[in-house]
């Protein structure tokens, strides 16, 4: 009867320590960041447009940017939760004033990226503002 305790106890012991390596897994997978995505900003597309600013980042940080009106290249820096945005050559495209502005305005937020965190399929990036991007399923 002792030996029949001892191999449950046992079995008992086994499956948490799955269940905790099981738990342990994802965890992790949701805090590497998403190379080799494209992220979408979450926002509401401006008035008159259908557009709505997204990012797509290479496997070694180089970025597509689409924005407002405008788009161009980029790269980031990532180390841990640290970020770096440098932005590259940008594509002058015919925009309106507002659009203009707030794409300057996104370049702006993005340069002054500082740090950034994921949970599941959204990237929080933090600086002089929060931008919350969504990672496009497939």
């Amino acid at each position: 009867m002792v030996s029949m305790k001892r191999i449950l106890n046992g079995g008992m012991a086994a499956l948490a320590l799955l269940a905790a390596a099981l738990v342990a897994i994802p965890a992790k997978a949701q805090e590497e960041f998403p190379f080799g995505f494209v992220m979408t900003l979450d926002a509401a597309r401006m008035p008159g447009s259908k557009r709505i600013p997204s990012i797509e980042v290479g496997d070694n940080g180089e970025v597509i940017l689409e924005l407002w009106c405008d788009g161009g290249k980029g790269q980031f820096s990532v180390a841990g939760n640290t970020i770096v945005f440098v932005p590259g050559a940008m594509e002058n495209r015919t925009c309106t004033p507002d659009r203009a502005q707030a794409d300057k305005d996104l370049l702006a937020a993005l340069g002054d990226m500082t740090s950034w965190r994921r949970h599941n399929e959204e990237v929080i990036f933090s600086g002089s503002k929060s931008l919350r991007f969504l990672i496009n399923g497939n």
